[in-house]
């Protein structure tokens, strides 16, 4: 009978304390074993020293933590002249990973609604989800989905997009993606007829925006001042690309400029 593999330990790296201008903001963690690293906590010297300091704490029977104040000056070769406090803590990798995920979850994350999954919306969340947003996919087409998605990313493929949007919470963003265009006139008009949304994107063309506007307008769904709070053409001006990866790098730094 063979016994199960031990956990492999490690060392997590957490900002404890910062002060003045820093890469990185109390909390970031980085995660560090013997032959890789994972998360970042701002790179450069700072970050080369944690791991070096982190290595050598793995390779002691008897200490398990210590503490560390860095000045980001001269002598790191950073200019950014602040200073951070880091904690080296030596711990199971389960444990880190728990720690780590918990960490993530502490942070601020804006609620952002994606409607569509394909080619695009794929490419956007991907994008997008290592990004400060806490989102909901919605499609009807189960399918759609990739396999695995992260943590802060919820599916649904079972809602009425309508009452998605009536039930989101005041100052969320929108993205709107789908297959169909009457399914994407129905979602926008809901979205902007809330008239609190950070942020209301619709994916097509300048020809796609002034028809529904005319529609929207000649059906007396919304008016003009409703009207100019629609984003679309979507994504940041001067990306040209109509690749599905090209459209998801202009939209994620859009949605950035929101927050």
């Amino acid at each position: 009978m063979t016994s199960a593999p031990q956990d492999t330990q490690g060392v997590l790296v957490t900002i404890v304390e910062t002060k003045g201008s820093v890469p990185r903001e109390a909390g970031t963690t980085m995660w560090v074993e013997t032959e890789r690293t994972t998360g970042t906590i701002g790179g450069g010297n700072l970050e080369f020293q944690a791991i070096e300091q982190a290595r050598k704490l793995l390779a002691k029977d008897a200490q398990i933590a210590t503490t560390q104040k860095y000045a980001l000056g001269p002598l790191l070769e950073q200019c950014c002249g602040g200073s951070v406090v880091l904690s080296l803590e030596k711990i199971s990798r389960t444990e880190g990973e728990a720690r780590r995920a918990r960490a993530a979850s502490a942070e601020t994350r804006h609620p952002l609604y994606v409607f569509g999954a394909g080619h695009v919306g794929k490419a956007v969340m991907a994008a997008i989800q290592p990004l400060p947003f806490r989102v909901v996919w919605v499609d009807a087409r189960p399918h759609e989905f990739p396999e695995h998605v992260d943590a802060t990313v919820t599916q649904d493929h079972s809602s009425n997009p309508i009452d998605v949007i009536s039930a989101a919470e005041s100052g969320a963003l929108f993205l709107v993606l789908t297959h169909s265009h009457q399914l994407d006139f129905e979602i926008t008009a809901a979205a902007l007829r809330r008239g609190d949304a950070r942020y209301i994107g619709l994916i097509g063309s300048d020809t796609k925006r002034a028809r529904f506007e005319s529609r929207m307008k000649k059906d007396g769904v919304l008016d003009d001042d409703q009207l100019k709070r629609l984003t679309c053409p979507i994504g940041v001006v001067g990306i040209k690309g109509k690749e599905p990866e090209v459209i998801a790098a202009a939209v994620a730094a859009q949605l950035l400029q929101q927050l």
